[in-house]
């Protein structure tokens, strides 16, 4: 098998600040279920970082158990959540979301994203259509930032995106698995505490984001009702809550997470420019860590055997959408054995 490798951005394990610190805080005895006191540091942490001090903070094992928990407690049972067609929840989570008993309701993507016009008028229409209380109704809108494609939504969008959901009483999810990628982008032109008032809810992704496991939910404003009781129904409670607890706190000590995921970034361009450089097109201008060349099947071929990559999307012509994505552990002689190849 290859040793290079770029088909997703959790090939490696975590990184060694948290295994030292899971090391050094083994036999120290604390409470379960997050009660513990590094969990708490991390809470602390986390609410300074977005900027309120009131914020509610829970720890959840993954990116799947957390879309299909927080989404399940904040919907009512005949609801549904609005996704673009690409959103993960609508493509890579199995039916999860529907699993729980909501539907996911799409809209057409654009670079990953929702139009927020297109978004209100779906919504004027629905009311406008008189049998709307035979159907799933809308009670909720997910965004995944970066989206599923590397891009961002601006400041702009997601506050237009906010307010429509305002206005019809909607919820507000952002899915961040990659949140880090996306705040450390050129491109991005918001801070965590300014994303942090303009939703309901989002997640820290931890996982993607140099931990071994976890996801961080922030509850800006209040968590749904008996939101912890949820959280273990839905099988993504961790009796040993120290371990998600102890990596935030790991992250979330000395800018760590946001200064790993600036070498994504960093990372992530100088690929592009190799692709670039080799006349090789990108189907779309991701900001973030994620790249999609666009290969043909001799170029494939090439490269089967050397490196690792993902099938992002085929094409009509026969050539293929591929992925390589970059992590908070990419080095430049990673990047440098791929220019090799190219």
């Amino acid at each position: 098998m290859p040793t290079l490798s770029f088909t997703c951005d959790y090939n490696e394990g975590a990184h060694p600040l948290i295994l030292q610190r899971l090391a050094e805080t083994n036999l120290v005895q604390e409470a379960g279920y997050g009660y513990d006191s590094f969990t708490q540091s991390a809470r602390e942490k986390i609410r300074a970082a977005v900027g309120i001090p009131t914020a509610e903070v829970y720890f959840l094992t993954g990116g799947t158990q957390t879309n299909a928990t927080v989404i399940d407690a904040l919907l009512k049972g005949y609801e549904g959540v609005i996704a673009a067609r690409t959103g993960h929840i609508a493509v890579h989570e199995a039916g999860a979301i529907e699993f729980c008993g909501h539907k996911v309701l799409t809209l057409p993507s654009h670079d990953g994203k929702i139009d927020p016009g297109e978004l209100e008028q779906y919504i004027l229409e629905f009311y406008a259509d008189e049998t709307w209380p035979h159907m799933v109704c809308p009670g909720m809108v997910y965004l995944s930032f970066p989206t599923e494609y590397g891009t961002l939504y601006t400041k702009a969008e997601l506050e237009r995106i906010w307010d429509i959901c305002q206005k019809f009483k909607y919820r507000l999810f952002i899915d961040g698995a990659r949140l880090g990628y996306g705040l450390a982008s050129d491109a991005c032109d918001m801070t965590l505490p300014e994303l942090a008032r303009l939703c309901d809810a989002f997640y820290i992704g931890g996982t993607k984001v140099g931990a071994l496991c976890g996801e961080a939910v922030v509850f800006p404003r209040k968590a749904p009702e008996h939101f912890f009781t949820t959280v273990k129904q839905h099988g993504a409670l961790l009796a040993k809550g120290r371990l998600t607890g102890i990596q935030f706190d790991a992250l979330f000590t000395d800018g760590l997470y946001f200064e790993i995921s600036r070498n994504a970034i960093l990372r992530a361009m100088e690929i592009k420019k190799l692709f670039q450089q080799a006349g090789i097109p990108l189907y779309i201008d991701s900001p973030t860590n994620q790249q999609f060349p666009i290969l043909d099947s001799r170029q494939m071929e090439k490269l089967d055997g050397k490196v690792l990559f993902e099938i992002w999307e085929r094409l009509a012509d026969g050539r293929c959408v591929t992925r390589f994505a970059t992590s908070w552990a990419t080095t430049e002689e990673q990047v440098e054995a791929l220019a090799q190849l190219l």
